[in-house]
């Protein structure tokens, strides 16, 4: 029942394996540096620097902080007045403790040590732990695993941990909770991987190896003793003790729950009082710590009483969907480990425990983050929505998932609950023997990219331009200064033409209402409607547009954070007119308040002339219409007036935009290149090549939309896999380059 890591050779990726002498099953695999490319191993390298980085600065920064703000859980607890030290109840005082009383003692020999030095000692451990879950969870992949995958799991994996929500919470706060999730894994996969030598050999297993098999046989014998400890720290994890009865392990199943009694019987005899109000007054432990209607609570409970439930409905509500989810999870779980999948069937019980826990707080998150494992959908490009989904959730404040809309706001406070929801409950994840797990549809750059993803993706994408937009350098000095400079370049060449436009609109009633209007309205209007137009009638044009698009908006932060510029409305003495707001006493020093939304010196380059010139590039390349072109080309055109007439950005503000926009398509291009792809005739156009549709034929949906004859010569934009669908697909069936298929019917090249 073991979660199987691949036997080399077996599996879809046979690439590089080599055989000794007779052949047979047993193959030797060269080290693992030399089985990669230059390319592979240099990103290989990469991730493991990111890694380190990423582990070093989340160190860094928890050290670096007044000793009274950081580890602000661990020094309430173990300082001189903690009330790990002092005598009297655990659940007192301002700073009362919130784990059960067995955590409390454990916790109390380190009260003697609770000096400024516990506060290393403590960070590092934590680091320590993090990298030993994501060890173990990369060990226990589901098989089969190509050898290449299995070595950039684990960088990527301890990137991931570090970055997330629970492991930050929990740096931050000096809490327990990675041992406790730690505890569970290992002993859930050594105990499984334990069952799967005894049936089937000791070819492979999460755990495979000589280390591995000492891990299995020391765990194997413990795995219920290390779930009941975990259990006694955190009681949702006893969740786990059903799981291991209902596939077959009954005697670790006993052990666990007779562990966690243990456990819990001797601190009840050590400290009856806080035991009585831990368990009995405050119901495992409801109603410690902060409210339990804070958003930082993500269980069923918390989103019950954030929803405006209370009292005798909220308890009768909760006795209902509490066993159903548990219920539901465990039978998910028991199919995904009878299928091999011991690391999905842990995440789904885990998500399951954080639902029906009385509180979940950020750092006791973790087991939604392992769900990622789970592989959902056919084609390769539905591949990464439930990933990226998983890692938005678990990396980023909930308000960066969802628009700032009063109907939006209750998946944003319950973004993580409802991703443990989906996880134990809903998500259709793939058994192994199923025909699209190692080789499932795929999606080519005639198919339409999944729609789920595409919205996630540019949430994100927007909700980052917001954040670098607002944290990039605002210094007014440096920005007037660069305004000087910006001024001072245009006199020189005789372009300063901003001053006589600002005065034109601000003495003309309609130009300047019609000005404002425009400048608020169509720069985010028109790009979603083309935009929505490529993504339903035109796939293969949508998938290169977006990428032009995206790397020119990424070209625009980078002028923002290193470039901060004043616009003209903001250089004092200068006579220009906020025709939005009126004049500005630029010579308050408070006069900022229109910065309190955004940072208003992100002047340079202006991506309302960028983006309306791609608007323009993309009608360009779509149609043939005279009187559309023209349109097109003339919105860039009336772009670049009104921001001048507004006094929102200079001429080289507008000349940035167009250069961030070549650069974006010159980029687009390079990636389809990149990607090994003849943009000109892979996706672009489809007119009157056998090879596009057959393609699109066998790749499934949107391979033919629109009517024929609409994307042909010129009007085809440069395309290639430069979308989620290629990266899926490289990452789920990672096969080496072989003989062309039937499906893949290549033209042979022509000698001149």
């Amino acid at each position: 029942m073991a979660a199987e890591t691949v036997v080399d050779g077996e599996g879809p990726d046979r690439g590089g394996e080599r055989h000794l002498s007779g052949g047979g099953p047993l193959r030797r695999l060269p080290g693992p540096w030399g089985r990669l490319g230059s390319r592979a191993g240099m990103l290989l390298a990469g991730l493991w620097l990111l890694a380190l980085a990423l582990a070093v600065r989340q160190a860094v920064a928890v050290l670096r902080l007044p000793r009274d703000e950081r580890l602000v859980d661990l020094f309430a607890w173990t300082g001189d007045s903690g009330v790990l030290r002092v005598h009297g109840s655990l659940y007192d005082g301002d700073a009362a403790f919130t784990g059960t009383p067995f955590a409390g003692l454990v916790l109390k020999p380190l009260t003697r040590a609770a000096e400024q030095g516990l506060g290393v000692v403590w960070t590092f451990g934590t680091l320590l732990l993090v990298a030993a879950v994501g060890a173990v969870a990369v060990r226990a992949l589901p098989g089969p695993v190509s050898r290449r995958t299995a070595l950039f799991a684990l960088p990527a994996a301890l990137s991931l941990l570090v970055l997330s929500i629970p492991v930050r919470n929990t740096f931050h706060l000096g809490q327990t909770s990675i041992l406790p999730v730690l505890l569970v894994l290992v002993g859930w996969l050594a105990g499984g991987a334990d069952r799967h030598q005894e049936q089937r050999g000791p070819a492979g297993g999460p755990f495979a190896g000589p280390r591995g098999q000492a891990v299995v046989a020391l765990a194997g014998k413990a795995q219920g003793v290390l779930i009941g400890v975990a259990g006694a720290l955190q009681p949702a994890t006893l969740l786990f003790v059903p799981l291991l009865w209902l596939t077959g392990r009954r005697r670790a199943a006993v052990s666990g729950a007779g562990t966690f009694l243990i456990c819990t019987l001797a601190a009840w005899a050590a400290m009856p009082d806080d035991s009585w109000t831990y368990w009995i007054h405050h119901v495992a432990g409801v109603g410690l710590g902060d409210a339990a209607d804070a958003t930082a609570n993500q269980s069923l409970h918390g989103a019950l009483l954030r929803a405006g439930l209370h009292g005798a409905p909220e308890a009768v509500l909760l006795a209902v969907l509490v066993p159903a989810v548990g219920w539901l999870a465990l039978r998910r779980a028991v199919r995904y480990a009878r299928d091999g999948q011991l690391l999905l069937a842990a995440a789904v019980v885990g998500c399951a425990a954080v639902a029906a826990s009385p509180t979940a707080w950020q750092h006791q998150q973790l087991w939604v983050l392992l769900a990622i494992v789970g592989r959902v959908g056919r084609r390769t490009g539905d591949r990464l929505v439930w990933p990226v989904f998983v890692v938005m959730v678990m990396t980023l404040d909930g308000s960066a998932l969802v628009p700032k809309i009063a109907a939006f706001g209750m998946l944003g406070e319950n973004a993580v609950l409802l991703a443990a929801l989906l996880a134990s409950c809903a998500v259709p994840f793939l058994l192994r023997e199923a025909p699209a797990w190692a080789a499932p549809q795929p999606s080519g750059p005639l198919s339409r990219p999944n729609l789920m993803l595409e919205l996630l993706l540019i949430r994100v994408g927007y909700w980052a331009y917001s954040y670098v937009r607002g944290h990039a350098p605002d210094s007014r000095s440096l920005a007037e200064g660069h305004g000087d400079q910006v001024l001072a370049a245009e006199r020189f060449l005789h372009l300063d033409v901003e001053h006589s436009l600002n005065k034109l609109a601000a003495r003309t009633e309609w130009l300047r209402e019609a000005g404002d209007t425009y400048y608020t309205t169509f720069h985010f209007l028109v790009p979603i409607v083309l935009l929505g137009f490529l993504y339903v009638r035109r796939a293969p044009q949508y998938r290169a547009a977006r990428t032009a698009l995206s790397f020119a908006t990424l070209l625009g932060l980078a002028g923002f954070w290193l470039y901060p510029l004043a616009p003209p409305r903001l250089m004092p003495g200068l006579g220009y007119i906020d025709t939005a707001h009126g004049p500005q006493d630029l010579s308050d020093p408070d006069f900022g308040a229109l910065t309190q939304l955004s940072n208003q010196y992100a002047a340079m380059p202006s991506l309302h002339v960028g983006w309306s010139l791609w608007c323009a590039v993309v009608v360009f390349l779509l149609t043939r219409n005279r009187w559309l072109r023209a349109l097109g080309a003339l919105y860039p055109l009336l772009t670049t007036f009104v921001v001048m007439a507004t006094a929102n950005h200079y001429l080289l503000d507008a000349v940035g935009g167009v250069a961030v926009v070549t650069a974006g398509f010159y980029g687009q291009r390079l990636f389809a290149g990149i990607r090994g792809t003849d943009a000109r005739s892979g996706g672009g156009s489809v007119d009157g090549a056998a090879d596009g549709s057959d393609r699109g034929a066998a790749q499934g949906d949107g391979a033919a939309d629109g009517p024929p004859g609409t994307r042909s010569g010129p009007e085809a934009l440069p395309d290639g896999p430069d979308g989620p669908d290629a990266v899926s697909g490289a990452a789920s069936a990672p096969s080496p380059p072989g003989p062309p298929s039937s499906g893949d019917r290549r033209a042979p090249a022509r000698r001149d």
